[in-house]
């Protein structure tokens, strides 16, 4: 195989894919790499603000993007992004949904509509979008990909974590489910699963020392994770290079789950 051959199968040029969560440090890692490799992209989230930046920026770098504003829990936002994506771009070939919260406590204790965030926001968010999306891409008749976020915490359960493990496990078992249906229309459904990495979300982890010290030891690479460590396996993922992998869990945690 020439070297040129082997590169052409990560090519996402004219590709067209919606990322949800953008404005988080995964979802906004995607729609940088994907822009810069050619694929035209809708970004969605809840703040309006930082989704002008993230366009901006990488308008500026000569991508194409846009966004539409939106509650990934609520039906009519998602038909919406749907909807615009299809209108400005021309159809659907990726889905990224990086959309997600937690909350921890005692399950005991814990507030019932703070557990039931978590789970809507991470489960059936992800739900809708697939549902959605998934009907204008095997309407289209044209394959594609789409990537789950998921986590560790989907396979390895933490004390007073019960909602977002979870939510994670559900993750997981989307892309297996989601895998074995669309197969046949050509549409692959993997998730990623990270261990810690540098977001917002786990911000509280890598500016305490003491946390940030106890989280690293148990990683045998012996670090968090930063968004540029998912740029390879994500553009995989998302070209024709993951052309007969579909249904799988990729970890992408330093050896976490190894160890």
């Amino acid at each position: 195989m020439k070297k040129q051959d082997v590169l052409g199968l990560f090519d996402v040029t004219g590709k067209v894919a919606i990322i949800t969560g953008a404005t988080g440090g995964f979802g906004q890692m995607a729609a940088e790499m994907l822009t810069s490799m050619g694929a035209k992209v809708m970004l969605t989230g809840r703040k309006v603000a930082k989704l002008e930046s993230i366009v901006k920026a990488v308008t500026a770098e000569g991508g194409q993007a846009a966004f539409v504003a939106g509650d990934p829990c609520k039906i009519e936002d998602v038909q919406k992004v749907v909807a615009e994506t299809v209108k400005q771009f021309g159809g659907i070939d990726i889905l990224i949904t990086a959309a997600g919260t937690n909350a921890h406590a005692p399950i005991t204790t814990q507030d019932q509509a703070e557990w039931e965030n978590v789970i809507d926001c991470n489960v059936k968010g992800t739900y809708l979008y697939c549902r959605e999306a998934g009907k204008v891409m095997i309407e289209q008749n044209r394959g594609g990909s789409v990537v789950l976020l998921g986590s560790t915490r989907g396979v390895v359960g933490i004390s007073e974590f019960t909602a977002y493990c979870a939510s994670k496990g559900a993750i997981h078992m989307y892309a297996r489910c989601l895998a074995t249906e669309w197969g046949k229309y050509n549409i692959r459904v993997n998730a990623i699963a990270p261990s810690v990495f540098r977001t917002e979300l786990t911000k509280g982890l890598y500016e305490n020392p003491a946390i940030y010290k106890m989280v690293c030891g148990r990683v045998p690479i012996g670090r968090l994770g930063e968004p540029d460590d998912f740029v390879g396996i994500l553009l995989y993922l998302c070209s024709k290079a993951s052309e007969w992998a579909t249904g799988a869990t990729f970890y992408v945690d330093g050896g976490f789950t190894a160890d």
